[in-house]
């Protein structure tokens, strides 16, 4: 799972690095989330699995509210989550990926799954939120960049 880790986190940053900061607030639609808070998602997603392995649990009533922050302020979080979350994959164990993790609601359940389906679901989730932001990126005119193959914007040589 590292190798796939690794790539993945490597392809999300070159989406991540060309979020403009000055347009945080920007939405393609009034039902979605601004440009800001989804690029906030994905910088903090990484860490999600360095929670997942080192905690039984996560509680979403304690979660962290979304804020603006300049892209290089999310790069540094981003970073400094893929350096944790990289170093809980490499540590952990097949019993650890095989018990039990929830998420919960304050008191309330919303699922139980082992971790190691929690941590594969945590990065397909983070692959999902960074294609909204490719698609954001076009939206704004910026160009895409190379995800798992050439884009209009950025071919293969």
């Amino acid at each position: 799972m590292l190798d796939e880790f690794d790539q993945e986190m490597a392809t999300t940053r070159r989406v991540l690095e060309r979020v403009p900061s000055e347009k945080g607030t920007w939405k393609p639609h009034e039902k979605s989330f601004s440009i800001g808070h989804l690029a906030q998602l994905v910088a903090r997603m990484p860490g999600w699995i360095s929670l997942t392995v080192n905690h039984p649990k996560l509680d979403l009533s304690q979660a962290t509210p979304y804020s603006y922050e300049p892209t290089d302020t999310l790069l540094a979080e981003f970073d400094r989550h893929v350096k944790e979350g990289r170093a809980a994959l490499a540590s952990v164990t097949d019993d650890q990926m095989s018990q039990p993790w929830a998420l919960t609601m304050g008191e309330r359940n919303l699922m139980t799954l082992p971790r190691g389906v929690v941590v594969r679901q945590n990065i397909n989730h983070l692959v999902h939120h960074r294609a909204q932001l490719t698609v954001y990126l076009r939206l704004l005119d910026i160009p895409v960049p190379s995800v798992y193959g050439p884009t209009a914007d950025e071919r293969w040589s």
